[in-house]
């Protein structure tokens, strides 16, 4: 005689461990998932959909303080952060400091070792124009594979200590990712050592020495995309840079924008 009951049972008890094991199975891929999300190396994007706008990027400024890690200001502030990155120098900074000078706006240029040590009068003439001077690393490296933190360590101190062999002074302990390559252990590492990590909410493509943009492409992605609490990346390499600042600074401040340092930036999150 068949026993209905059995052969039902059975089923049901074999459909419910097919679930069970793929729900078990989907379980440990999620895991997994959101650990290699722990690890996963990134490279800093945005989004801009609207002008004047702050835009989006693959990590929001909430998520990003949990690591002392920045990109962005108040959205409801016409303030410009400004900053510039440097691995070499072929004569646009003294002309991007004239400018600055001239406007009063102060400026973080993130620099790495062999900057440092080949243009010293340069690195203490951003210092006595009260300009920031921060870490770019000393070699450049993609940071975000360095798993090791003694090696990460060097990266930064190395070049504290070419800064300090230079000027004579500390530097701050503001550091910029190279590349904008970056993943959370490595913004875990950058907190460790004391470092506030700083990514930024507006660049454009002006580091290829050989395709420069034009002023016009310049001030379409400079002024069309500005926004409330930008921190905005430049290149001190670039010759369109040098040669449009000192219009560039005064069309942004006829938009009614002024300038602030990253030490302004940090103040406004931790009186939040």
């Amino acid at each position: 005689m068949i026993n209905y009951k059995k052969i039902v049972a059975t089923g049901i008890f074999f459909i419910l461990m097919y679930f069970l094991g793929g729900g078990l199975a989907i379980l440990v891929n999620a895991i997994e998932r959101d650990e290699l999300k722990e690890a996963k190396e990134e490279n800093w994007g945005l989004g801009f959909y609207e002008k004047g706008q702050q835009p989006t990027a693959n990590a929001t400024q909430d998520e990003l303080k949990k690591y002392d890690a920045y990109y962005i200001g108040d959205s409801k502030e016409k303030i410009i952060y400004l900053t510039f990155d440097a691995g070499y120098e072929n004569g646009n900074t003294p002309p991007i400091l004239d400018a600055l000078k001239k406007h009063n706006v102060p400026a973080t240029f993130f620099l790495v070792g062999n900057y440092i040590t080949s243009n010293k009068d340069l690195v203490k003439r951003m210092v006595d124009e009260g300009h920031c001077v921060a870490n770019h690393t000393y070699s450049h490296p993609n940071m975000a594979s360095i798993s090791s933190m003694d090696a990460f360590r060097k990266e930064l101190e190395d070049l504290e200590a070419a800064f300090e062999e230079a000027t004579g002074q500390k530097m701050p302990k503001y550091y910029r990712p190279p590349q904008g390559k970056f993943s959370k252990k490595n913004m875990e590492m950058a907190k460790e050592l004391g470092y506030k990590t700083f990514f930024w909410s507006l660049a454009y493509v002006d580091w290829l020495n050989d395709k420069q943009p034009t002023k016009e492409q310049a001030f379409d992605k400079l002024l069309g995309r500005i926004h409330p609490g930008a921190v905005v990346l430049l290149h001190s390499t670039s010759k369109t840079n040098a040669e449009i600042l000192d219009e560039l600074l005064t069309k942004w401040k006829e938009m009614g924008y002024r300038f602030g340092s990253l030490d302004e930036l940090i103040e406004c999150y931790e009186n939040d």
